[in-house]
């Protein structure tokens, strides 16, 4: 017997949850295993030593028998630099982690302010829709430029009145019908269908 499992829009919106969790755990490991790392003491005598320090450790098991003054001092500081590079190295990764969190943030954010910005209505945004289908469109591009002669006329003729009156020009937005709507419940028609 078929069992009803849902519409085909719900069984991708929990995939798209499922990635997300195991992006999350991955991420979770991920800095697990960098805190283990940075937290890790290698010997059992370091284990409860209060003051663990890298450098002294790698220079006491680098050291064997008796060496010069010379020698122990280029020794510690060929591992002083090295310490120093990893060092640098952790905080480079680090700044870069940040990095790319505060990208992939700005990411999300644009990617929601696009999402909301295409679910609100916007008439300036549908005036270009409806100019650039005109110039598409398989009618002659004249009467079109011509239509946008008439308007760039207009808003001179009203700015040349603002300035003469000393008003600034305030641009007035074109209120648009939607013909596939059916409006035969409202009113107003039973009114004008009678004129």
């Amino acid at each position: 017997m078929a069992h009803y499992k849902g519409a085909a829009s719900e069984a991708g919106r929990a995939m798209h949850l499922m990635k997300k969790r195991e992006k999350a755990q991955m991420e979770i490991e991920f800095r697990k295993k960098k805190i283990e790392e940075d937290l890790k003491i290698s010997n059992m005598e370091n284990k409860f030593a209060a003051h663990y320090d890298a450098v002294e450790q790698q220079l006491k098991s680098s050291t064997i028998g008796l060496v010069t003054l010379d020698e122990m001092k280029a020794k510690q500081e060929n591992i002083v630099k090295e310490r120093e590079k990893k060092l640098a190295q952790k905080q480079l990764e680090k700044e870069r982690e940040r990095q790319r969190q505060l990208e992939a943030k700005q990411a999300e954010k644009n990617k929601q302010k696009q999402q909301i910005q295409t679910l609100s209505f916007s008439l300036d945004q549908d005036e270009e829709e409806v100019d650039d289908d005109e110039d598409e469109g398989g009618g002659p591009s004249e009467p079109s430029e011509s239509t946008s002669g008439v308007k760039i006329k207009r808003e001179e003729d009203s700015s040349n009145d603002a300035s003469e009156h000393g008003d600034s020009f305030v641009p007035v937005k074109k209120i648009k019908k939607n013909p596939d709507v059916d409006t035969s419940f409202l009113p107003g028609n039973s009114i004008t269908a009678l004129h």
